[in-house]
């Protein structure tokens, strides 16, 4: 995801501005959309290192908080406004297709329950 991030999304050509997933250098207006997802995944890693029950049951909430502000971005970034389109590149469905990939290993863990 953050190396999707890297590269250009989306290219408005009325204002001719390159937005990446760290925001674009000519326009403010966008932000930089990756930031809260880095913050998820960080939390993530953590929880998949963490070799407790709590931990991998809480991993998945975590996963679907990132597909979720995967998806926000995708449906904001590509939306057409004031009657123009931008130009959606590869690396935006990358990106979100990490979130999917993140998403479905968070919810196949490897989990050894003891038994009485």
């Amino acid at each position: 995801m953050v190396i999707a991030a890297i590269f250009p999304w989306i290219y408005i050509h009325s204002i001719n501005a390159a937005v990446s997933g760290f925001g674009s250098e000519t326009v403010t207006r966008f932000g930089k959309p990756i930031l809260m997802n880095i913050i998820f995944l960080v939390i993530n890693i953590v929880f998949f290192l963490i070799p407790k029950l709590w931990a991998k049951r809480m991993n998945p909430f975590v996963g679907a908080m990132n597909f979720a502000w995967a998806l926000r971005n995708l449906l904001l970034l590509s939306t057409c406004r004031n009657g123009e389109c931008p130009d959606k590149q590869i690396w935006l469905y990358v990106y979100f297709a990490a979130s999917i990939v993140l998403l479905v290993m968070t919810l196949l863990p490897e989990i050894k329950m003891k038994t009485k």
